[in-house]
């Protein structure tokens, strides 16, 4: 029995169809574009950050929701690097969320640094997200007026992972239930996660 490898072509084309899909992501997810939005994701997609984990339709749902009620969270991309065997990719992405709130009656921005960790799936002849997961490697929070000063609670700010404590700060203080542990630049979480991507390309 003979297997086809794919040619090099080929795999260009994957990166490039995947890369695709990872941009429309941030672009019709910050625009509030959820028709579109929702191709981006594989039938069974899934979503794990901050503040929600899920099932894709669920956490186009809640970002609507968010959006409608005036929640901005924004993203912005940087380089990828993508791996792809058959009709299985795994796809990590340089990006920044953004997100404004007012903390303690000041207006802020939280700018949180990491990388996108996507689980791709061949389907219908499309690349789509199977699984989004999130590295969070740093973050900080800076008063939108810079003569401002926000005085933060210690304690709360400590409860979470040093990679994304101010963002956590933010949104449990809008109301939401935010999740522990989650992967950072090192740690067990983060290996987890890559064997987890390790074995979906095996």
């Amino acid at each position: 029995m003979t297997t086809t490898q794919p040619t090099a072509p080929a795999v260009r084309d994957d990166v490039r169809e995947i890369r695709t899909v990872i941009e429309n992501w941030a672009v019709w997810r910050d625009a509030g574009d959820w028709t579109r939005f929702a191709t981006v994701w594989h039938r069974d997609g899934q979503m794990t950050a901050t503040w929600f984990h899920g099932s894709a339709a669920d956490f186009i749902a809640a970002s609507a929701k968010g959006f409608e009620a005036g929640v901005r969270i924004l993203h912005f991309l940087g380089g990828s690097s993508v791996d792809v065997a058959g009709d299985r990719a795994i796809a990590q992405t340089k990006m920044t969320i953004t997100q404004r709130a007012t903390v303690h009656g000041v207006p802020a921005d939280v700018v949180c640094t990491g990388r996108f960790y996507d689980f791709f799936g061949r389907e219908d002849d499309q690349w789509r997200i199977v699984r989004r997961r999130l590295i969070y490697e740093i973050d900080r929070m800076t008063p939108v007026n810079p003569g401002a000063r926000i005085e933060l609670d210690a304690q709360r700010l400590a409860r979470f992972p040093e990679g994304y404590r101010h963002l956590a700060y933010v949104q449990t203080e809008a109301g939401y239930e935010v999740r522990n542990g989650l992967p950072g630049l090192t740690g067990e979480a983060v290996e987890r996660l890559y064997r987890d991507g390790a074995a979906w390309l095996a």
